[in-house]
Parts: structure tokens; sequence; C-alpha cells
């Protein structure tokens, strides 16, 4: 079961309403163990200058913290997938907040096939709300047979996947695709644990490269195929990636 608090207080009908009927805000996504997460600073950065850039003013951390502390201690879960929604009003004085707690959750590790798409999202750099493209995308990658929407513009360059940020490997660098898209917690993480660079990713490059994986909130996975290009699970890579992230410091919310 879903449990929702709004501005500390447990949702009501009547304060359902606002993100019943609107998709203009933005959130966060995280995994919550033992009341700790990687990567808090982060999370708290990007809800604060994403309300500064969509409603000119900024969001107290601490308050965000205190919400979900709340949130979490309401819901007797220690261990919990949490979002943070942010919603302002018009003539409000401070922004609405919605936390939603969840069972914990971790991404299957099984190789993912991804499908191309030529679909980029409206202001990629926010996670904000109304994903109707990504989402049409993913649907449609899966009735395909794939895991994965894999988002690119017209003339095919490589952007993020539909829920995911996406990483090749060159035999000696972590390729992050140098393109729109939401720079998220996991990646942003990992980025400077491993021998990392930003480049132009396209569609016609896929061959040349010897592995790829994906990470969102829920983890990491390595990517087995792109359309009709293949790739070999890259064990020590894997492993490489994922002793990165294990020794990431969990944060105390």
């Amino acid at each position: 079961m879903t449990y929702i608090e709004i501005n500390g207080a447990p949702a009501t009908a009547e304060a359902l309403h606002l993100p019943a009927l609107t998709s203009y805000g933005h959130f966060t996504a995280m995994q919550v163990r033992d009341a700790r997460v990687r990567g808090l600073a982060l999370h708290l950065g990007r809800l604060d200058a994403s309300t500064r850039e969509l409603f000119g003013r900024s969001l107290d951390g601490e308050r965000v913290r205190g919400d979900i502390r709340h949130a979490l201690g309401a819901a007797d879960a220690r261990d919990a997938s949490v979002r943070v929604y942010v919603y302002w009003p018009d003539g409000d004085e401070r922004a609405t907040l919605m936390v939603t707690v969840r069972a914990p959750q971790k991404m299957a590790e099984h190789p993912k096939r991804l499908m191309s798409v030529p679909y980029v999202r409206d202001m990629p750099h926010i996670k904000h709300l109304g994903g109707f493209g990504q989402n049409h995308y993913l649907t449609l990658a899966d009735r395909a047979g794939f895991d994965e929407a894999l988002l690119t513009t017209p003339d095919g360059l490589v952007t993020e996947g539909a829920i995911t940020n996406i990483a090749f490997w060159d035999g000696g660098s972590v390729v992050r695709p140098d393109a729109p898209a939401l720079p998220g917690m996991t990646m942003a993480l990992l980025e400077p644990r491993l021998p990392s660079v930003r480049r132009r990713v396209t569609l016609a490059d896929l061959p040349s490269y010897e592995a790829a994986f994906i990470t969102n909130s829920q983890g990491i996975a390595p990517v087995c195929r792109i359309d009709e290009v293949e790739y070999a699970v890259d064990a020590e890579l894997m492993k490489t990636v994922t002793t990165a992230y294990d020794a990431v410091e969990w944060d105390l919310i």
C-alpha cells in the first residue's frame, strides 16, 4: 500500500485535488534503507534548483527532510521507495510538498533490451510531471518485447532512457551521451567514481561500443541489446560499476 502525506499531514481527498488536477510541478525519487539515502544533498539540490526555475522561489531542504522523516515514521517504514513532489499554487506563501512512501524497490539485474524512439523530453534537465511522451514510448517498447525505450533526437543523437540514464563502455572509459537529459542521481554519483567522459553518441555509433548499462533510482543493470545491436555483458565492468555504487555513503535523512 502507498502512504501519502501532503505538507506533513495524511493526505485527504480534498488535499489530493491539487496533484490530481495539475501537471505543473516536479519531483525526486529515492530508495531509502534504514532511514538513509544515497546522495541526499543531490536530491535536495535538485528539488531546490527545479523549484527556483519553475516557481521563482527556493525550497528549504530541512523542510523536505522533515516531511520525509515524518512520512516514514507515520508509515512505520525505515526501508522504502520515497518520492517528493513539489507544487506551488498561485497565491500560496510556500510550496506544497507531497511525500509518497511505498515498498522498497530494486531494479531487476537481468540484461536489458532497449528500443530506440524519436523523442526528447521537454526541459529534460528537470524531473517534471506530465511525462506522457516517455510513458507512451515506454509502453510501445514493452509491447514490442523490450525492457526500456531509448530516447533519441530526430537526427539520431542518443539522450537517455525513458526512465533511466545510459552509459557506454569503449574499453577504457564510461561514456555518457553529451546530450539533453535528466541528470539522474545514480549516474551522478557514479560518474566521478569511474573513468568517465562525455561524448556525442548516435545510433550509428552503437556498434563501436563494447558494452552498455543503465541506471535509475532503483539501481543498475547491463544492456544486452539496443534495436539490432547486441552487447555482451561485461562482468568486470559491471563489477566495477556496482562496487563504485556500493561504496557511496548513505546519508541520514
